[in-house]
């Protein structure tokens, strides 16, 4: 709901509105396109692009969704037209994305980068679709319904691809010797 009223406002003539609106989904929309892209200065550029479409195009928000899923549907498209112009892509390697979140704890910092190392080389393997619809669920937190929307699929799809996406990423995580307890 705060994307939403930082719209409104912004359209009211409230710039710090769209500063609000940059600063709260300006992370996941980056990580978002770098699934599109493979790489994460690109898709710093994408997400100002889309950012710009907002506040030039100013697109009506119509409520249908939720403010998250529908400026990652804009996003989505930016990425896309980027994509179409630019065939050749050089993917970012995973090690870039990984951060150490408790740096008191060497050993468990440590195995938690490692953990996340094979995490994201396991989700490079995946097909980008798979990619996607994991990140949008389980690291924005969208729902089935949102993420069809994001992804133009149906829920039914969604629902599919997201079955067929963990069953691979189990996989894949095993291949690299992955424990995990319920995925």
């Amino acid at each position: 709901m705060r994307g939403e009223e930082s719209y409104r406002r912004f359209l009211g003539g409230d710039d710090e509105g769209m500063a609000e609106i940059v600063r709260e989904y300006k992370d996941g929309l980056i990580l978002f396109l770098r699934s599109f892209v493979g790489d994460i200065a690109i898709a710093e550029d994408l997400a100002e692009d889309t950012f710009l479409r907002l506040m030039v195009k100013k697109p009506r928000f119509s409520g249908r969704s939720s403010f998250r899923s529908w400026l990652y549907a804009i996003g989505r498209n930016v990425a896309v037209d980027y994509v179409r112009r630019n065939s050749k892509v050089v993917p970012v390697p995973s090690e870039e994305m990984t951060d150490i979140a408790d740096a008191a704890d060497i050993e468990g910092a440590y195995i938690r980068e490692e953990q996340q190392k094979i995490i994201n080389k396991a989700l490079e393997k995946l097909p980008p679709d798979y990619r996607r619809v994991i990140w949008l669920v389980f690291f924005e937190g969208l729902s089935n319904g949102e993420v069809a929307l994001v992804m133009k699929k149906n829920e039914r799809q969604i629902r599919n691809l997201l079955y067929r996406a963990k069953q691979s990423l189990r996989k894949e995580l095993e291949k690299e010797g992955f424990c995990y307890e319920e995925f």
